[in-house]
């Protein structure tokens, strides 16, 4: 079990996740700092803003560049919005317990300016893995798509 979690982080489908990802943190980064910092919006209008937006792009560039993914079911839209949902609640959650216990001492501010970033990189491995084992699974003559490409 542990073997198959760790061979997801090793192939070729995860070097492209990755490459999707420097393009969607560019993209998301950019909307999320500047309605926190310039727009003053809230810790969780900004965050959320960030994936709305980037999410869009990441669906469209993980299903076709990525995953390869034929599949055209309406259900797979629903199951990727409920992944960045699940993933993004449950990392910007637990980011800002993390910052307030690691640095509570400094203002609200630079605190969740930094619980966005560490809010980012918990995001990452988890919408990986949904997005791999959820999302964008599907199953063709007993393989799914993505592990044809491994």
């Amino acid at each position: 079990m542990l073997k198959k979690l760790i061979s997801k982080f090793t192939d070729k489908v995860f070097l492209k996740f990755l490459l999707v990802g420097i393009i969607n943190t560019v993209v998301g980064t950019t909307i999320m700092f500047v309605c926190y910092n310039v727009l003053s919006l809230s810790y969780w209008a900004s965050s959320a803003a960030n994936y709305f937006f980037a999410s869009i792009l990441s669906f469209f560039l993980n299903k076709y560049f990525t995953f390869s993914n034929k599949d055209s079911s309406p259900m797979q839209i629903v199951k990727f919005a409920v992944n960045i949902a699940v993933c993004y609640v449950i990392a910007y959650g637990l980011a800002q317990k993390i910052a307030l216990f690691a640095f509570g001492f400094l203002g609200e501010r630079l605190r969740n300016n930094l619980a966005m970033l560490v809010g980012m990189g918990l995001f990452t491995v988890l919408n990986y893995l949904g997005q791999r084992c959820f999302a964008f699974k599907t199953k063709t003559g007993g393989k799914t798509d993505n592990e044809k490409t491994m």
